[in-house]
């Protein structure tokens, strides 16, 4: 595996920062799902923190920090679906939208899983453990 340098590199981050946009172009779709201001804020918040987390985790240098912001971004992956089926069971999105984008946030979580395995796993400590 190559030295990653920024968390922009990473796959998980950009697959997440999709999502987000994904989500946004959804809400902005349906006019009754835009003025459902807590649902709306609610969903972006959650994808949102997905990319955040990853992000904040990348930024602290170490496997098993990193390890904690990525199980945030799970729970935030498992928050962002319940919202989806509440999207859809208020009827702003429909049953082929729904699909996609719980099929797109468990593609998501898988990736964000088997990188977690790869930190606990690793030999590599994080780039604060490292000699300058």
């Amino acid at each position: 595996m190559s030295t990653i340098h920024n968390f922009e590199e990473l796959d998980i981050w950009k697959d997440a920062r999709e999502l987000c946009k994904d989500i946004r172009n959804l809400i902005n779709k349906d006019e009754m799902f835009q003025k459902d201001y807590a649902l709306r804020d609610q969903i972006s918040r959650s994808t949102g923190s997905i990319m955040d987390n990853i992000a904040e985790g990348f930024g602290r240098g170490g496997n098993k920090e990193f390890h904690n912001f990525l199980s945030y971004s799970m729970g935030s992956c498992l928050e962002a679906k319940s919202q989806i089926y509440r999207a859809f069971d208020f009827h702003y999105i429909d049953r082929i939208e729904k699909e996609k984008m719980l099929d797109n946030i468990d593609k998501l979580s898988f990736k964000i899983i088997a990188f977690m395995r790869y930190l606990r796993k690793t030999d590599i400590k994080g780039s604060k453990y490292s000699k300058k």
